[in-house]
């Protein structure tokens, strides 16, 4: 089964106007929009829907509204397709809709939906950088720090859920979409990734705490790399969104991070180069705790110059 990742992540919200502006201000790009919701594109054509969590074409909610409704995952091939969806009859529902998108359920009670992948080819700026001892990355004369550079996410990163039982969860994903388990934080759940990428995570679950606490934890989009990462969680705090954790750089995956508050009841990531493993990878396991979430962590500061000025 090759599942490349999440294509799209369906959201259920009352402030539809106010969550489309977010997206927007993060970056992403509006290919549809309304009084009833829209659909925001990174570069590569993976997306967030958003819709009024009333809308009765959404999926059951999990968890109070606003929250996550669907997460639908991308697949490399229609034998892929074919795969999932007789896998998962088996032992539940599996409606195609008229586009041809198998819709159903994981036993976490998230819905989840599978279609051929939308994400396209496109063209972006070469990131380069010059590194002591190796070739130069960017030429003479190419300046890297654009203080007017529009910072466009490239493609949906991952998605984190809060659930009821995490080794219910857990066992789903690997055995009946047979996603592999990269590492483990042992207090809190797994991450894995699904044949179709590299990725070191697409999906990280972690055990809820209460009803209340199932559903969405957060979602992020790639971004180019670290110098974006700091630009583009620069351009949002100053924009009025509330910095959470970050910026940083996690252990577990190597990513930069920097994670915001959100109106979609989780928060808001961005992202930026990941580890890659493949299927030689002997997972690791330790405690999620402050010395293993990271490898470094700042805070946002205000402008500052020696100066004295801003």
């Amino acid at each position: 089964m090759k599942i490349l990742g999440p294509d799209s992540l369906v959201f259920g919200v009352e402030d539809v106007a106010g969550c489309g502006k977010y997206l927007l201000d993060y970056g992403l790009t509006r290919v549809e929009g309304g009084s009833s919701g829209g659909v925001y594109e990174a570069l590569d054509g993976t997306s967030c829907e958003v819709r009024r969590s009333s809308d009765s074409a959404l999926p059951s909610p999990i968890a109070p509204s606003p929250n996550i409704r669907e997460c639908v995952y991308g697949v490399a091939d229609a034998h892929s397709l074919e795969q999932i969806g007789a896998e998962l009859a088996k032992d539940r529902p599996v409606r195609a809709d008229a586009r041809g998108v198998l819709h159903s359920v994981d036993d976490a009670g998230i819905a989840i939906a599978f279609q051929l992948s939308q994400r396209r080819p496109y063209y972006a700026p070469w990131i380069g950088i010059n590194v002591p001892n190796q070739p130069p990355q960017r030429p003479p004369n190419v300046i890297a720090a654009d203080h007017g550079m529009p910072v466009r996410p490239r493609t949906l990163s991952h998605v984190v859920y809060f659930v009821p039982d995490v080794h219910q969860a857990e066992a789903f994903y690997r055995d009946r979409l047979q996603f592999r388990l990269t590492d483990r934080f042992t207090n809190a759940g797994p991450f894995l990734r699904p044949l179709g990428t590299l990725e070191h995570h697409t999906l990280f679950l972690i055990q809820g705490q209460a009803p209340m606490l199932n559903g969405l934890n957060h979602f992020t989009f790639h971004v180019s790399g670290p110098s974006e990462l700091l630009q583009a969680g620069w351009q949002f705090v100053r924009k009025g969104y509330r910095s959470f954790w970050g910026p940083g750089r996690h252990i577990l995956g190597s990513n930069y991070f920097w994670y915001f508050n959100s109106p979609f009841g989780g928060m808001c990531e961005y992202d930026a180069d990941m580890d890659l493993h493949d299927d030689s990878w002997v997972p690791r396991a330790m405690p999620a705790d402050g010395d293993t979430s990271q490898i470094f962590l700042f805070d946002f500061k205000a402008p500052w110059s020696p100066g004295g000025g801003h």
